[in-house]
This record gives structure tokens, C-alpha cells and sequence, in this order.
């Protein structure tokens, strides 16, 4: 999922490209509301994150121009600016969600979540045929989630990747270098480490035991096996 951030603070647009890549999104940044608009005219893009007090160009004027030629691309404005009148204009104006600074990456990570499952449930109608059950976790690619009996947990597009690589390989091992070329791309240079921590954090989710796990089990020295 390509994500657009529009943000002149540097600190705030690195962490926000950093937090998205980290869930298996594919986030390019713009540094003001001029750059964000050229970047959208020459590829498409499935979110737009637009700060609204940018030099030159407002997240506001951004996001009037980009609704005149294009009605679909969910938009979210991230701004410091937290009056009502504020957050009713952006609606207005054609966004569909506004986060208040500061923020936590959760809210941030939940709002992205939210809006990825209206695109995809928008362009894959018929998501259970597309479910699959990993021992006693049922696992909703559409709607990058995984539930456990009442039991709902949110899943990023590369936990996805993951899970659906373990359950096709079922009984196999899938090496660290597959899960990385497969889940983060051939683009990335490989680092096990990667695969390794972004793993013990999704078992955190979605193992009844995350120290005695049963869905992603380690083969020492070969990497990972769901059975």
C-alpha cells in the first residue's frame, strides 16, 4: 500500500516513514504541500497523510486540488491545528480522518489501519473467501486482521505477507532470506535481525503464548515453520 506524507517537520515525516515501513507499507515522503502535489501527479498513491501548515502550499490547498481531479484517494490530515473549526474544514474539504499533534503511534497506526480495510474492502468485496485459519486463529487478509474466537487483533500489511507465506508452506521451513525477499522486498537489502524482531513482536499478537509459541514456530539456525 503507497503511502503519501506530506510534512515540513523532518523529525515528524522520518518518524512517520520509519514507523510505516516498519508495518509493510510503502510510505514516500515530501518535505512541503508543492513537492506532495507534484509526487501525486506522476504515480498513484492509496493514502495521502498531509500536515496542514506547510511553506508554500497548505495541506488545505493540497488537498482541494488533489479532490478537484481525484474523488477516491483517502485522505488524513495530521496538523498541529486542533480547533473544531479546523478538523470541520478538512472534512470539508474532502479528508477522511484528522489526527491532532501530538500524536501516538498507535492512534497513528489505528487511523492507517482503518482506512487500509475500507480500500480493501471496497476493491475485494468478498472477504471471507479470502480467510484462512492458522491452528485456532483465523487470519483476514482484506481486512488486515486475525481473530481469535471474540478475540480480535489488528495486523499490518507485512504481517499479512508473513502468515500467508507460513500457512502456504505449511510443515516447511521458510528460510529467513524467503521471509525477507517475499515480505519486505527485493528492494531491501536482507538482514535477519529484521525478520527476526519484526516476527517476536507479531507473536505478541497473535500467540496465546508468545515464549511458547504454536503458530510461528523457530527452527534454529534454518528459520521459521508454521505446522
Amino acid at each position: 500500500m503507497k503511502v503519501l506524507i506530506a510534512e515540513d517537520d523532518e523529525n515528524i515525516r522520518t518518524g512517520l516513514v520509519e514507523l510505516l515501513s516498519r508495518e509493510g507499507y510503502d510510505p514516500t515522503p515530501a518535505r512541503d504541500g508543492r513537492e506532495a502535489l507534484e509526487l501525486f501527479g506522476r504515480q498513484t498513491y492509496d493514502l495521502v497523510c498531509l500536515d496542514i501548515m506547510m511553506p508554500g502550499m497548505s495541506g488545505y490547498d493540497v488537498c482541494r486540488k488533489i479532490r478537484a481531479g481525484n474523488a477516491r484517494v483517502p485522505i488524513l490530515f495530521i496538523s498541529a491545528k486542533s480547533e473544531e473549526f479546523d478538523k470541520v474544514l478538512g472534512l470539508e474539504l474532502g479528508a477522511d480522518d484528522f489526527i491532532t499533534k501530538p500524536f501516538g503511534i498507535r492512534e497513528v497506526m489505528a487511523r492507517i489501519r482503518a482506512i487500509a480495510r475500507r480500500c480493501l474492502a471496497s476493491s475485494q468485496p468478498d472477504l471471507t473467501a479470502r480467510s484462512f485459519m492458522m491452528n485456532d486463529l483465523e487470519v483476514l487478509p482484506a481486512q488486515l486482521r486475525a481473530r481469535r474466537r471474540d478475540v480480535t487483533f489488528d495486523l499490518g500489511p507485512r504481517d499479512v505477507k508473513i502468515l500467508e507465506l507460513l500457512h502456504r508452506n505449511r510443515g516447511q521451513v521458510v528460510s529467513r532470506d524467503d521471509l525477507y525477499t517475499t515480505c519486505w522486498g527485493s528492494d531491501h537489502i536482507p538482514n535477519s535481525r529484521t525478520v527476526d524482531q519484526h516476527i517476536s513482536q507479531l507473536r505478541k499478537r497473535i500467540e496465546l503464548d508468545p515464549k511458547e509459541p504454536t503458530i510461528i514456530r523457530t527452527v534454529h539456525g534454518a528459520g521459521y515453520r508454521h505446522e
